[in-house]
């Protein structure tokens, strides 16, 4: 799992129009990198919306916000739109950077062979270098808001 100091492993996903976003793309920009379990759930899309509704304040620190799930494009797609998401959902749909960045749940809600993303926030300088890192083994658990901003306000 990465924790603050680290370099954020680079990645290549797909957005929700199945066209590339790497992490490369982002330099010289803070990142919230926030991996969620699955679209359409209850506690994702309260975190989701929250970060939404705070995104101005983010982007005022000079930050973009990521969205990353290991549901596909179009599930990403379809949940940003019902939820307004204006900043990118990205799939992470073979879970290798979830897997190298907070981790997954295994036959996650009993599903024997299922896997998803883990809730976590990680917060990325402009050089990539990890400065705030939350990760939950409770799927059930919305993040900090009011730390991942002093994160930002402290880069």
């Amino acid at each position: 799992m990465l924790k603050v100091g680290d370099r954020a492993p680079a990645f290549t996903l797909v957005d929700t129009a199945r066209q590339p976003v790497r992490l490369a793309d982002f330099r010289g920009k803070k990142l919230v990198l926030a991996f969620y379990p699955g679209a359409f759930t209850k506690v994702c899309e309260r975190e989701l919306c929250a970060l939404r509704d705070m995104l101005a304040k983010l982007e005022a620190l000079n930050a973009q916000v990521l969205g990353i799930s290991v549901d596909s494009p179009w599930a990403n797609g379809a949940f940003g739109a019902a939820n307004r998401i204006s900043f990118p959902l990205l799939s992470d749909y073979t879970r290798e950077v979830s897997r190298r960045y907070g981790g997954v749940h295994e036959d996650f809600a009993g599903l024997q062979g299922y896997s998803v993303s883990k809730r976590a926030v990680f917060v990325l300088d402009g050089d990539g270098i990890v400065r705030y890192a939350w990760v939950s083994d409770d799927p059930g658990r919305e993040p900090p808001y009011g730390e991942i901003e002093r994160a930002l306000a402290g880069i």
